[in-house]
């Protein structure tokens, strides 16, 4: 086999990995790193529209061929990770396919974006149902033959949307958030078992980020900014996670900006206050509030924070 591993020399060879929503963008260009890296790989993706509508395009097939025109190994794969039957086949899939499981990386995502007074609960739950509840199928889905291997490693896409936030996207900033609390919690499960499970913030141009609104001056520079952050910048930093030679990097949250790379901080206390006669409200109001509001954080979104061109 002559496969092209100029990037990752053999990093992963005889591993084997599921990505899902890996037609496209960020995890198109995770799976055919994988591949480059010596991985075979399940390309899942539903090949739907945004709008969670049916299309007749199959771009797991195509990314599989890019694959196999590398001269590694790829399996198209279109189960639906909102399914925890879906889920579950998908890694039965690479089991048939390739004897294993050892990456499985969450990509997979969708969009429904409106102000929250305008929220809808179906536009809320599409988006739970699949990147929250996605990332529980399919991670559980691969947990027992982890732990009956003894390894394993999750990689996860979460968003500074829900790490610091963002206008119109309460469903997806909420669900964003929510796959750092659930990778946290695998990597403490599944740490015995020699599991290792980690969040990333992927800073990438592609279909789903193409959909923000651009009507306003100050909404047509943030996109004229992000057309600059190029999806294959993300895998290389996947491929390394998914390594042995990462084994001892779990429960953290990570970011990747182009040829940036970020560790992120978890919520730890900043300010304490006490007092030896307990509480009221008044007291608090009076004291508490005034000796916190110095370190309160202000309402940031995203673009707030990064305000740097990409490097």
């Amino acid at each position: 086999m002559n496969i092209d591993r100029s990037s990752s020399p053999a990093l992963l060879a005889g591993k084997v990995a599921l990505v899902t929503g890996a037609g496209r963008g960020v995890g198109r260009g995770i799976a055919l790193e994988l591949a480059r890296a010596g991985a075979a790989v399940v390309v899942n993706d539903l090949g739907v529209a945004l709008s969670g509508a049916a299309t007749e395009e199959w771009p797991a097939a195509a990314v599989v061929k890019e694959i196999e025109a590398l001269g590694g190994r790829g399996l198209m794969d279109r189960n639906n990770v909102a399914d925890s039957a879906g889920a579950a086949g998908m890694i039965q899939a690479a089991r048939d396919a390739f004897g294993r499981i050892d990456i499985v990386v969450n990509n997979a995502g969708n969009l429904r974006d409106a102000i929250f007074h305008r929220m809808t609960e179906a536009d809320f739950d599409a988006v739970i149902a699949v990147h929250l509840k996605g990332t529980f199928n399919v991670s559980r889905a691969a947990a027992p033959y982890f732990k009956e291997q003894g390894s394993g490693a999750y990689i996860h896409m979460t968003s500074t949307s829900g790490l610091v936030g963002n206008f119109g996207q309460a469903n997806y900033c909420a669900a964003k958030l929510g796959i750092v609390g659930l990778s946290k919690a695998i990597a403490l499960d599944m740490q015995k078992f020699g599991v290792r499970s980690n969040a990333v913030a992927p800073f990438a141009w592609t279909r789903m980020v193409s959909s923000i609104p651009d009507e306003t001056p100050e909404q047509k520079a943030r996109v004229e900014g992000l057309k600059k952050l190029v999806p294959e910048k993300i895998a290389p930093f996947v491929v390394a996670l998914g390594s042995d030679r990462a084994k001892h990097v779990s429960g953290q949250i990570f970011g990747v900006r182009n040829n940036e790379i970020y560790l992120f901080s978890q919520p730890r206390p900043v300010r304490t206050a006490h007092t030896a006669e307990g509480w009221t409200a008044q007291s608090v109001i009076d004291r508490v509030f005034p000796m916190f509001e110095n370190d309160f954080y202000p309402l940031h979104r995203s673009g707030d924070v990064f305000t740097w061109e990409p490097v």
